[in-house]
């Protein structure tokens, strides 16, 4: 069956090892007949909605490998990530299962994506999105031995992610967790090759409910983020476009035309199909390769998802045709409908709600015709559900005293009174350029506030988790994984895009983290955060533990929340 998953045959599954396939590999598994059977190709002629062919490794590979390999045995609290990891693609595959791997790449001839899927993976009240890693390989190398090689280095580095420090800072966030296994996923790349990269037209990430609804919008309108190319720039929080699939011809709401080109995508990720690079086995993007809208251009796949921006009248004209400087706002399928492409993925939105029987969110990446847009062909990739509590919080009055923060934009639902402790950046040191330092030192109390058992509030400036560096702290989950509340203060020159990466974002609101951005305008208390007894200070961060505890209350419903001392 693994051999014939890669070819014409019509098969789209097969699995390795008689183990578990996983969380994602199930969630995978079950919604497959209900998308045939809810989305034939005559529900949007020219359409096909479909799961990518992919081959599950399950638990009992993971198992044989790392009791046979002595992994086991790694003393882990003294070995980095790069230690770890050569130590994992250093080791052999078992084998028995040698076979069926050199079977994948005798026969798959596209780009592979190698993703873990873990017993846990996706649980709603345990999730681990994001936490493992993901590895892609073009396999395109003319003899099947150096395929063979490349895909089991990416297996082996999958596995070994489930061993990394951030895994297990994670794990250990969630209290009382069974030892985790994991089973990973081999599946093609939905996309095309475009000179040296092979990449989707369209990646997104759907959400059957929308936290920050705005216009006509409601929260169950569901919210959809588009990127060009790969998805790695919504699910890490990148720059997206974000839009109401109810109400698609509505922009985002930026202030001005200005401020929408300078928050659109400018870079993109691809797979690398040109001169190899230099081995890096050890490197979860060792096959990726980061390009600009120049080279989208070059490759002629920005007809359906830019528009030109004209200097002389300053406005955006929907279409790639006239010279000038292109804007990722995908208003050829959002305000002309050139492909059905929202109708789909709203769609596919109820569809998966109605299987799973709670709010979902799904990613999906499509490949358009280059000249029609249709045919148009839509890569199923995931399904997770989201946590969403409606109960009421009654939220008073946010300008009397004894407020530390509240917040218009706050997300998550419910009342939080066994909070002392409070992680804070100091605003009279902050430094956009060492933010990476900042992470670190996070990194150092949030560890010891786990081992203590206790919950924190996290203050900072900026997007927490973000791919970049200058606009917010570049923290992965398991470095704060202590937090139960989350505030992003606005930068200095003003209020930073919402923490909406899908990752960051499936596991706030699944962890029933209550989360706050304070906007231009809103206040912080930073005298009284100051004049609190302090349990640690470093070079940017500050750990301090109040007499009493804080009380948080945050209205899911209208996005209200604060944050009171009442001393």
């Amino acid at each position: 069956m693994v051999r014939t998953v890669f070819t014409e045959s019509g098969e789209r599954f097969g699995q390795v090892g008689d183990g578990s396939p996983g969380g994602k590999a199930q969630g995978l598994f079950r919604i497959a007949e209900v998308l045939r059977a809810r989305l034939p190709p005559d529900r949007f002629p020219g359409v096909t909605v479909e799961i990518p062919r992919m081959v599950v490794l399950t638990t009992s590979f993971f198992d044989a490998f790392v009791e046979e390999n002595h992994l086991g045995d790694l003393d882990l609290a003294d070995l980095s990530d790069d230690r770890i990891a050569h130590a994992f693609v250093r080791a052999e595959i078992p084998a028995r299962y040698v076979g069926d791997l050199r079977g994948i790449a005798e026969v798959a001839r596209t780009p592979l994506a190698v993703r873990s899927s873990s017993l846990l993976e996706d649980a709603l009240e345990a999730p681990l999105a994001g936490v493992y890693a993901t590895k892609m390989t073009p396999n395109h190398q003319p003899d099947a031995d150096t395929r063979f090689r490349r895909l089991a280095e990416a297996v082996k580095f999958v596995i070994a992610s489930t061993f990394f420090a951030g895994a297990r800072r994670y794990r250990a966030s969630l209290g009382t967790v069974p030892a985790e296994k994991m089973a990973v996923i081999v599946q093609e790349v939905v996309g095309e090759r475009r000179n040296d990269r092979f990449y989707p037209t369209i990646s997104g990430v759907g959400r059957s409910w929308n936290f920050y609804p705005s216009g006509h919008a409601r929260p169950e309108d569901g919210v959809l983020d588009l990127a060009l190319g790969l998805g790695k720039t919504i699910v890490d929080g990148g720059r997206a476009w974000s839009i109401c699939p109810a109400w698609p011809r509505t922009p985002p709401p930026w202030k001005s035309l200005g401020e929408l080109v300078e928050n659109t995508q400018t870079r993109f990720w691809a797979v690398h199909m040109g001169r190899t690079p230099a081995h890096d086995p050890l490197r979860e993007t060792e096959w990726l390769v980061q390009a600009s809208l120049s080279d989208a251009d070059y490759d002629n796949t920005l007809r359906f998802v830019a528009s030109t921006w004209d200097p002389e009248r300053d406005r955006l004209l929907p279409t790639v045709s006239v010279p000038g400087a292109r804007v990722l706002d995908f208003a050829p399928i959002l305000q002309l409908g050139e492909t059905p492409l929202v109708a789909v993925a709203r769609e596919v939105l109820a569809v998966a709600e109605e299987h799973a029987g709670s709010a979902v969110e799904v990613e999906f990446a499509a490949v358009l015709d280059r000249k029609e847009g249709v045919p148009l062909r839509l890569g199923f990739l995931q399904v997770r559900p989201m946590a969403v509590a409606r109960e009421p919080v009654e939220v008073p009055d946010t300008s009397g005293p004894g407020v530390l923060l509240a917040s218009s934009y706050a997300l998550g639902n419910g009342v939080r009174e066994d909070i002392c402790d409070v992680v804070w950046l100091d605003p009279e040191v902050f430094d956009r350029h060492l933010t990476v330092d900042v992470a670190r030192e996070i990194e150092a109390i949030n560890a010891t506030l786990l081992a203590e058992g206790r919950p924190y509030v996290l203050i900072g400036f900026g997007r927490w988790g973000t791919t970049d560096p200058w606009y917010g702290v570049p923290v992965d989950w398991g470095q704060i994984a202590g937090a139960r509340v989350i505030v992003e203060a606005a930068l200095p020159e003003g209020d930073a895009d919402l923490s909406q990466g899908s990752h960051f974002f499936h596991n706030v609101t699944a962890f029933r983290v209550l989360y706050l951005s304070v906007r231009r305008g809103e206040r912080i208390d930073w005298a009284w955060l100051a004049a609190q007894p302090e349990v640690a200070r470093s070079r940017f961060v500050r750990h301090v533990r109040c007499d009493r505890p804080l009380q948080v209350l945050v209205d899911g419903r209208i996005g209200r929340g604060v944050v009171i001392h009442g001393g």
